[in-house]
């Protein structure tokens, strides 16, 4: 088969150069799509697409991921697609949480205890988001998560070289709870470490790794992230203090 690929694009063979103008032929055939006929079709199966969503999600995703919370509040939606959960741990969510596209939730039991994941009322999680619990991780109310962000309470492996060539778990005084505020937002790549507080109302931008605590109404960004400006409270609301060892 390569030497068929190879003759087909260097062969000066009348059959190669045959070859060739057939494939570039139908790589660039193309048919014309007058709007009268196409713009209904496309309504059709965009219909019949949401439609489908909208049964998958309402009738077989939703009911399925709250028959594995521990607990959840009022108007739990999540996308069409399933979020996976690994591992025995508990879920507990407020009202209005979003949990939307392909989350994934591992707990890791091996550290002792039940982990738990607790989101508070009216926080939306985006696709893509992995949360690593093997402990606690808890998210305040009104959070808002991009997409592809990953919150770990706990290492995958042990920081000891030698622990980790032999094959052994993290040591516990590596998993470490999170605690993230009310009203945060956190940006798209973002990846939040063990043990990391982050204050009311703040941000962390688009693809920040957080290793420090995050004070309250700041703007932190960068690898690691650092404050990059401050942030205006809610008119009343009471100063929060600031966790120790803030970024």
């Amino acid at each position: 088969m390569p030497n068929l690929y190879r003759f087909a694009a260097l062969s000066d063979h009348w059959a190669a150069g045959l070859l060739r103008r057939t494939y570039r032929g139908l790589r660039d055939f193309s048919v014309p799509a007058p709007r009268l006929l196409t713009r209904p079709i496309l309504a059709v199966l965009l219909g019949l697409r949401e439609a489908t969503r909208f049964l998958r999600r309402v009738f077989v995703v939703e009911p399925l991921f709250k028959s594995r919370c521990a607990s959840y509040g009022r108007n739990l939606h999540t996308g069409f697609e399933l979020p996976g959960v690994q591992g025995d741990g508990d879920i507990l969510l407020g009202d209005n949480v979003m949990i939307d596209g392909k989350v994934a939730i591992f707990f890791a039991t091996r550290y002792g205890g039940r982990p738990r994941l607790i989101i508070g009322d009216n926080t939306g999680i985006g696709h893509a988001c992995a949360f690593t619990v093997g402990r606690e991780i808890r998210i305040g109310k009104h959070c808002r998560f991009g997409g592809l962000i990953a919150v770990f309470d706990a290492p995958g492996h042990p920081a000891d070289p030698a622990a980790r060539l032999a094959g052994l778990p993290s040591v516990l005084d590596e998993v470490k709870p999170i605690v993230i505020g009310d009203n945060v937002w956190v940006g798209t790549s973002s990846v939040i470490y063990p043990g990391v507080t982050i204050g009311d109302n703040s941000i962390v931008a688009m693809g920040s790794v957080v290793m420090s605590n995050v004070a309250p109404n700041v703007m932190v960004a960068g690898n690691p992230a650092r404050m990059i400006r401050t942030l205006n409270p809610p008119p009343g609301t009471p100063a929060p203090q600031s966790p120790a060892g803030t970024a």
